[in-house]
């Protein structure tokens, strides 16, 4: 078992909760469908491409990350504060990048459900995993971490 000292504390692994949220919604599908989008809509298509771009995302964020030699799971103890690759423009690309993939099946698979479990998933990631993150960040590194969130936004 990992030492909590020297980490965020997350109630909840965000992979866990991202694919709690996407079984959730696939789940609610398959009992009672409730499209959401126009028929004539290429919405396959427009999903996947929204799901590429969150994988992407994702990538990058955490290959900066481990180049930064930074560990990722939220588990684990952070070393430095990453500023570069997407890190300049949000404090939680990966974040970000799961809100995306999930908006992204919600469009391949045009379901209302998965795009409704966005609405807990994401209070769970920001009261449950940012907050706490945040904090443990603060503690850790101080006026470091303080001027990266004067100058970088949460989300966008």
């Amino acid at each position: 078992m990992a030492d909590t000292a020297d980490t965020a504390n997350v109630i909840v692994r965000p992979p866990i909760a991202w694919a709690l949220a996407v079984l959730a919604g696939f789940a609610l599908n398959w009992l009672m469908p409730l499209p959401f989008l126009p028929a004539a809509l290429p919405a396959g298509w427009f999903g996947a491409m929204v799901f590429v771009v969150a994988l992407a995302l994702l990538a990058w964020a955490v290959a900066t990350m481990t180049r930064a030699g930074s560990n990722v799971p939220t588990n684990l103890p952070s070393t430095t504060i990453v500023d570069t690759g997407p890190y300049r423009f949000t404090r939680n690309p990966i974040y970000l990048g799961m809100v995306l993939g999930l908006i992204g099946l919600a469009i391949a698979f045009d379901s209302l459900w998965l795009l409704m479990t966005l609405v807990p998933f994401a209070l769970v990631i920001r009261y449950g995993v940012i907050a706490r993150e945040e904090a443990y960040l603060e503690r850790k590194f101080g006026d470091v971490y303080r001027r990266y969130c004067a100058q970088v936004r949460r989300w966008l």
